[in-house]
């Protein structure tokens, strides 16, 4: 039975309170002193002669109360931790000063291979494969900054925190897999701060290809192959690319890109594979994994793939065709499981054709594939992006959102958008800012470099409404109908009803005979 007693401190208490429970021939196993509380484990003793006993305490000068209680304060402790170390998925050690293992987590004891119990008492830089370690961290006082290290074979990312009471009496060391690593990177990333959790609902559009594209990608998304996303620059391949992967079964692992344009090779191998320790100067100590490392279970997603050079093709090829590979500089094979996603606004087939991409990889990414949509394809979803963004940009500027006037709107829809949503987006969001009124004429779009024309009859030339409507209906037809040369794809186009278009061209005579 255990207890618990409450009294007064003074010299010589814990003495006269244990005399009491000798003198009952009460074996004592534990003691636990913490005034003004002293708990005692004591197995001989029968709850029928608690009373007795408590009374015999409370004789004792400064003794206030006495409970029974189910376990010591200690052992609750213990067993809380042991249970907070069992559930921590990553590895953590617990040091003393002279960096040699206290204590270990269950996930620490898996992967070095052996029981906790026998973890206790082993140098840490034996342990990890790096003798001087031990040294480097005592005479640091424990602080160092993050390193790769191996522990069984497994490369692990080291944090150090420093157990400081006078002088550092130890540390915890947490290691962290870089796929542990890759969930945090994802998670700062793609934090989504519309709460639209970064599915297909973050695709705005309800034009006949947007509503194709969707379910076309919401089918592909549940499959493991590679997918291939095509489509012009600006038309949010990234963000389809996202979309899949949150659809997908790996929507709880990490979704990493790399834009293959926008790095140099040697740095986009390293970006892309890691690198092993010493491979370069100004490399990381203990060398640094890749994306593909990082997104463990994931996703990675391979952005303009057709700018990708030969070499770093064929390095691609391989990981895509058994899942392993090396770091820049390694000679360990790596194996790990990721989905690829890649894209590119050129023309894949061609560039097989004239020898810039590999046949077989253009195969193996191109099982697959998603078409995007230009934005002038899509009708009324222009105006329907362009409220969005010009909310989004009201909200950046603090200022209410405005609307968008008829001829402005008749002039976003009337634009070519060879650079597509990101243009549409820019050309939105300098509108908003260097506009002072309430509503987005025409005017505010042209201020803000778009350099589009609502029709080729200027309003001050108009005589009055009716033949300024007429002016911008017969130019926008005049434009249109050559891309879309019958009333129904012009009607699509203008997301608007077939019969309207057909009179409205018979009015203009379009197409001239």
């Amino acid at each position: 039975m255990r207890i618990e007693v409450t009294f007064t401190d003074r010299v010589g208490i814990a003495h006269e309170i244990l005399a009491v429970l000798a003198l009952r021939r009460l074996n004592v196993v534990g003691v636990e002193v913490d005034p003004p509380l002293i708990h005692i484990d004591a197995p001989g003793l029968d709850p029928a002669a608690l009373p007795a006993l408590s009374d015999a305490l409370q004789r004792i000068a400064g003794v206030r109360a006495v409970a029974a209680i189910d376990m010591l304060p200690g052992t609750r402790r213990r067993l809380h931790l042991d249970a907070l170390l069992a559930a921590l998925p990553d590895p953590v050690l617990a040091v003393d000063r002279g960096g040699r293992i206290v204590v270990a987590s269950a996930a620490a004891a898996q992967v070095a291979g052996l029981p906790e119990s026998r973890l206790a008492g082993r140098d840490l830089g034996e342990l990890l494969d790096e003798p001087g370690l031990t040294r480097e961290l005592a005479d640091g006082g424990f602080r160092m900054s993050g390193r790769e290290v191996t522990l069984n074979g497994q490369p692990f990312l080291l944090e150090v925190t420093p157990i400081v009471d006078v002088e550092a009496a130890g540390a915890v060391i947490s290691l962290f897999t870089p796929s542990r690593l890759g969930e945090r990177l994802d998670a700062i990333q793609n934090f989504d701060d519309l709460g639209l959790g970064g599915g297909f609902d973050r695709i705005l559009g309800e034009s006949p290809p947007v509503r194709a594209l969707k379910a076309r990608a919401a089918r592909v998304a549940a499959m493991e192959a590679p997918l291939l996303i095509l489509g012009e620059t600006g038309t949010g391949k990234e963000l389809i690319a996202h979309a899949c992967h949150r659809a997908s079964p790996r929507r709880d692992k990490p979704f990493l890109a790399l834009n293959c344009a926008a790095v140099p090779e040697n740095l986009a191998e390293s970006e892309l594979f890691g690198y092993a320790p010493g491979s370069f100067t100004g490399a990381q100590r203990g060398g640094k994994p890749g994306l593909l490392e990082l997104a463990h279970g994931g996703t990675v997603f391979l952005d303009e793939i057709g700018e990708m050079s030969a070499y770093l093709q064929a390095k691609l090829l391989r990981f895509l065709n058994d899942g392993s590979f090396r770091r820049v500089g390694g000679e360990r094979e790596q194996k790990v499981d990721v989905r690829v996603i890649s894209a590119t606004h050129r023309s894949l087939e061609a560039m097989v054709a004239d020898h810039s991409f590999r046949e077989d990889l253009f195969y193996r990414l191109n099982v697959l594939t998603l078409d995007v949509p230009p934005l002038r394809e899509r009708g009324q979803d222009i105006l329907l992006l362009a409220r969005h963004f010009i909310a989004r940009a009201a909200a950046q500027a603090r200022r209410p959102p405005g609307r968008l006037t008829p001829a402005a709107a008749a002039a976003l829809l009337a634009n070519r958008w060879p650079g597509n949503v990101r243009q549409l987006e820019n050309v939105i969001f300098r509108a908003v800012t260097m506009s002072d009124g309430g509503a987005l004429d025409a005017a505010d779009l042209e201020l803000a470099g778009a350099g589009m024309q609502s029709a080729e009859l200027q309003a001050e030339d108009a005589e009055n409404w009716e033949e300024a409507v007429d002016g911008f209906e017969r130019s926008l037809l005049r434009r249109l109908y050559p891309r879309f040369p019958s009333s129904r794809k012009l009607a699509a186009r203008l997301n608007t009803s077939h019969t309207m278009i057909a009179n409205k061209l018979r009015k203009y005579g379009i197409p001239e005979r």
